[in-house]
């Protein structure tokens, strides 16, 4: 079958379009898999300056048996990403991890699917009784010189009574070290539950505390060619400077949101035959992402073209080192002498 067949079906048949062209625009690009999925898969992994600071917190804090450690992140900066790489890097001859990644549980279910995740064989319905088990399991992991790390994944969702659950966990300690060191991972909601009064005492035993923040423009640039090389490609698909730029405009630098904007940006460009993923290549992706009406489509189009050229024009002014105020260089001064006077007296 000739391509020009195959984009006809692709344009003409919209609930067929979404799976064929995504398997097809892989072949036409040369990719051996697609590039921007959501599923994690470790071979993608890229590590940002950001996500290396966190795994460095996270590793420090379990090296230093500190007990509890705290993860933040808006949803798509990558925790997950952390977590897994942080597991990877925690030999079994050294450490003994576990991860939950359910946490919609009441203290007790908590207690038994943790001692399962450590490979024991709880079944008491009664939580002073899985401790006890779980003492003895970390006891002797210590004593065989294992630290024993338990990760919780979206802990914003867990109840109160729930996290006051996990601060008994942190009790089991011996007279010079914790037993167990737990990673709270979640969104930006676990601050806030962690802030009430009735957890403060929980709260105040976090001693290492990370705050994931989003890609800086060039670590999209670096994050979309690291996937695309992963991917397999060789040459048959290239992104512009203006598109990577509206790229990380739009996703304000969150991963996940970078995929999914990439992978309907490729899927355009395979049915238009282009090789070349333009600014309004992504226009027309965003649109299609946000489903927009026609009015809207206009407006949205318009209003980023805009901002783009106005990105341009302020960056192409700053390499060329015009800026306000530098036409006269005896007024810049004077602007500048009593704010350095200021902060000499200060």
């Amino acid at each position: 079958m000739k391509y020009t067949t195959a984009r006809y079906c692709f344009a003409s048949n919209p609930r067929f379009s979404s799976s064929y062209g995504n398997y097809m625009y892989s072949n036409y690009f040369g990719f051996n898999e697609k590039p921007f999925t959501l599923t994690p898969n470790p071979r993608f992994i890229y590590l940002s300056k950001n996500h290396k600071e966190a795994f460095a917190h996270l590793l420090y804090g379990i090296n230093s048996h500190y007990g509890f450690i705290e993860l933040i992140g808006e949803v798509g900066t990558g925790k997950t990403t952390v977590l897994r790489t942080l597991l990877d890097q925690l030999q079994e001859e050294n450490y003994r991890t576990a991860l939950i990644f359910n946490p919609c549980l009441t203290g007790v279910e908590l207690l038994r699917s943790i001692n399962r995740e450590f490979g024991l064989n709880s079944t008491s319905e009664y939580a002073s009784e899985l401790l006890v088990e779980l003492n003895g399991f970390l006891l002797a992991e210590t004593s065989k010189g294992r630290t024993v790390v338990l990760v919780i994944d979206e802990s914003q969702n867990l109840l109160p009574e729930v996290l006051e659950q996990l601060r008994l966990i942190s009790n089991l300690e011996t007279e010079n070290d914790k037993l167990i060191q737990i990673i709270l991972a979640g969104q930006p909601e676990l601050e806030a539950l962690l802030a009430r009064p009735e957890l403060r005492q929980l709260n105040q035993r976090i001693a290492v505390r990370y705050r994931l923040g989003p890609l800086r423009m060039d670590e999209t640039r670096t994050y979309i060619r690291h996937r695309m090389e992963v991917a397999g490609e060789t040459g048959g698909v290239s992104f512009s400077n203006n598109a990577i730029k509206a790229i990380h405009l739009f996703t304000s630098g969150t991963p996940r949101i970078i995929n999914v904007l990439c992978d309907r940006a490729l899927l355009i460009a395979f049915g238009d035959e282009h090789r070349r993923i333009t600014v309004t290549v992504v226009a027309r992706a965003i649109i299609e992402l946000m489903n927009l009406t026609k009015v809207k489509k206009i407006s949205m189009v318009c209003t980023g073209l805009i901002c783009i050229a106005l990105l341009l024009i302020t960056l192409s002014l700053l390499v060329s080192g015009w800026m306000p105020g530098k036409r006269d260089p005896g007024t810049q001064n004077q602007v500048l002498k009593p704010a350095l006077s200021a902060g000499s007296k200060k």
